[in-house]
């Protein structure tokens, strides 16, 4: 029998139709299922490939007696159990990488915007308003930036930064030095929120980062500051974030990513006005698409075809 594939979230239209045509494989005819029909498909999937839209619980292995791989189709693997994963001798493995280049642009797109108020702009334009005075922004040139983790996007955003002039603070417990002249080490998280202009988040969500960033740290911050997360919803606490948007403890932020997605309709951080907000579009790319489903698909070659494990991600 062949192993059966089932692609969750979507994929490039090509790489589908290329996942299709491997002939020793049988894939679900459709690249993008809702929750209902997943929970239909588990007793037959042997493979799932993912992005964020979808949570891999518990619940859910229980359904799936012939599971042996979830391919997380970009970095973050925090919507997977991979404890019930291990328990159940599912193999857990994602795309390192692919993502790298559109999650960094994006941080830097959302920088832009909350700098020069693009956003309210162009819906105050759409009322048939011409208000100049209202959105007067700031330059990004000349700007501290401060990175909170630096891996691979955060090396990224600080190299894309080098046209704006920057001085770059780096807080992350395993970096020593860089090669950008323009980029050295913070002594501590705190001088980081204490003396940047802009703060931007790059770090993996874990216990040891889950709220990391809350009211303890937005009371330092510059009242010009602003704060931009492009990584991982739960880093942020949301309850003091809106309290300190709220009371401009200071100016205003660009989030791409929040602790419960979708985010629910009632949530309370949609009603700030100093907050742009864009539906986890970090990798949103047609180029990190394709990436991300080429590196799936040949995982799935390697794993059903040469019996090899790439790219695992253990508990």
């Amino acid at each position: 029998m062949k192993p059966f594939i089932v692609v969750c979230d979507g994929m490039d239209k090509e790489v589908f139709e290329a996942l299709q045509a491997e002939t020793n494989l049988e894939v679900h005819p459709k690249a993008k299922i809702t929750q209902e029909e997943l929970k239909e498909l588990l007793p037959k999937a042997n493979a799932l490939i993912i992005r964020s839209a979808t949570t891999v619980t518990k619940e859910y292995l229980e359904l799936a007696p012939n599971l042996n791989l979830v391919i997380r189709a970009g970095e973050g693997t925090d919507n997977i159990d991979k404890k019930a994963c291990a328990e159940f001798d599912v193999v857990v493995e994602n795309t390192p990488g692919a993502n790298n280049n559109s999650a960094a642009e994006h941080a830097i797109a959302l920088m832009m915007t909350v700098l020069r108020k693009t956003a309210a702009a162009d819906a105050s334009m759409k009322t048939g308003a011409w208000d100049k005075a209202s959105f007067t922004g700031n330059e990004l040139a000349n700007k501290k930036v401060g990175i909170v983790g630096f891996g691979k996007i955060g090396q990224i955003v600080a190299k894309r930064l080098a046209g704006f002039d920057p001085e770059v603070k780096v807080f992350d417990p395993f970096f020593e030095k860089s090669d950008l002249p323009y980029v050295s080490k913070a002594a501590t998280l705190e001088e980081i929120f204490e003396s940047c202009d802009i703060i931007t988040l790059h770090t993996p969500l874990m216990d040891a980062t889950r709220g990391l960033v809350n009211a303890k740290l937005f009371n330092l911050m510059k009242a010009d500051a602003i704060l931009i997360n492009a990584s991982r919803g739960g880093i942020v606490n949301e309850e003091d974030l809106y309290a300190a948007l709220s009371s401009k403890k200071f100016r205003a932020a660009g989030f791409d990513v929040f602790s419960a997605e979708p985010l629910p309709a009632d949530n309370k951080l949609k009603e700030l006005p100093n907050l742009v907000m864009t539906p986890h579009l970090g990798a949103a790319t047609e180029e990190a698409q394709l990436r991300v489903g080429q590196m799936a698909v040949a995982q799935i070659r390697e794993y059903f075809g040469n019996n090899n494990i790439v790219n695992q991600v253990k508990a």
